[in-house]
This record gives structure tokens, C-alpha cells and sequence, in this order.
């Protein structure tokens, strides 16, 4: 039983961390204060390319979390001190710290409030640690929904949901149609330690930590389609 409940709380994808009261957010206010965003996001939060994620649907709450975080470790690397706290995201870079509490509420707001667009799998082969090459469709298609017993990979589903949408409400975003380079790039970041904001149990990072490269690959390439 206690496997199982610690399964239920992991997931393969860009995790939110329970967090307290939260302002709450007005899209429409957010609309004119996410212009500055749109550059590499998309206005409607669907970015165009890879480098920079898509915000449309992925939650409230998780979008909140992100830019609270990336907002406070730039404030901290402003005040002279090495950043410890926090999201180091190098493109962010200055863009959030005069901003308010309730400004990152409302662009949170207004970002989970546009549909995401997909951006498609495509028919690949990974090469397994074997050496063998394998289809990575079924193999990411495997990962996410059966995880991998063996090493103890957890399917993603539990808290992203069967359909990729994730689960809004605790905070775990969307994964489904969202750039495979985006998704590929956190997983090896989570799987460095070099993006730490996923709390005290460092659920992604246990989790990546036990993802080979072709897995990786294979499950990036196989969310950019699910839905």
C-alpha cells in the first residue's frame, strides 16, 4: 500500500508543489499585462517555437508557482547573494522582478484561460542502453502510461491524467501538446538537478533520475501529441 500511494503522488511531467493561498488571479487584467510575453510565448500563450513552452491551459496554480518562483530567484541574484531558492530560467531574466504578487496572478489567469494548440509526435526510433534501436512512439507511449517496473519509473498518468490535461486543481499542469524540446530539456534538467522547484520530496527529480536518454526522448516526443 505504501508503494502504491507513493506511485500516485509521482508523475514524468513539469510538477507543481502544493503551495498556500494564492492570489486570486483576472484573466482580462492579465491579457494587457502578459503583451510583454507574447514575444516568445505567443500572445495566446502557444509559443512558435521549442525554446520557449506553450502557457496555454497548463493551470493556474502551476503557472503561478513558475513564475513566483523564477520571479524570486532573480530577486535574490539581484540582491547581491547566489540564488538558492527558487527557478533559474537564464530567458526570464529580469522580466518578472518589478512586477506584483497579484500581476503574476493575473497573467497566470490569463494564460491557463487559452486553448493549447498541439504540436504533434512524430514516427521516431530511440536507441535503447542496449544498443537496440526501438520504436519510440510505443516506447514513449509505454513510459507514460505503465511507467517502467523495472527501474521504477511511475506512469505519468497518475497525476497527469490518461489524457495528458493533468490535474488543475492540485497544481499538476498539462503536459499534452506541448513542444517535445520544452519537455525533453526539464526532464534532463530535473534528472541533473540543475531545476530543483520540485519541493522538499524532489519528486521529478527522483523520478527523472531514473530515466534513460532514450526514454526521455521517446515520452517528449510522444506528450506532443497525446490528447
Amino acid at each position: 500500500m505504501k508503494h502504491i500511494v507513493r506511485n500516485a503522488l509521482l508523475s514524468l511531467g513539469l510538477v507543481a508543489v502544493a503551495q498556500g493561498a494564492m492570489a486570486a488571479g483576472d484573466a482580462a487584467a492579465g491579457a494587457t499585462k502578459a503583451a510583454v510575453c507574447g514575444a516568445c510565448h505567443g500572445a495566446d500563450g502557444n509559443s512558435l517555437l521549442g525554446t520557449f513552452p506553450k502557457l496555454a491551459g497548463l493551470g493556474e496554480r502551476y503557472l503561478l508557482k513558475q513564475l513566483t518562483d523564477i520571479q524570486a530567484w532573480d530577486l535574490e541574484k539581484d540582491a547581491a547573494k547566489k540564488a538558492t531558492t527558487g527557478r533559474e530560467v537564464p530567458e526570464m531574466t529580469g522580466q518578472l522582478v518589478n512586477m506584483s504578487k497579484q500581476d503574476l496572478a493575473d497573467i497566470a489567469a490569463h494564460f491557463a484561460s487559452q486553448t493549447t494548440q498541439l504540436s504533434g509526435s512524430k514516427k521516431i526510433e530511440v536507441q535503447v542502453n542496449s544498443g537496440i534501436k526501438v520504436d519510440g512512439l510505443e516506447l514513449g507511449e509505454r513510459i507514460y502510461r505503465a511507467g517502467n517496473p523495472t527501474t521504477g519509473v511511475p506512469a505519468c498518468t497518475g497525476c497527469h491524467a490518461p489524457d495528458g490535461k493533468g490535474n488543475i486543481p492540485a497544481g499538476f499542469p498539462r503536459l499534452s501538446g506541448q513542444h517535445p524540446e520544452y519537455i525533453e530539456k526539464q526532464l534532463r534538467a530535473f534528472r541533473a538537478g540543475d531545476r530543483t522547484n520540485d519541493g522538499d520530496q524532489m519528486i521529478m527529480r527522483s523520478v527523472a533520475d531514473k530515466l534513460s536518454d532514450a526514454e526521455i526522448i521517446a515520452l517528449a516526443n510522444f506528450i506532443a501529441g497525446l490528447n
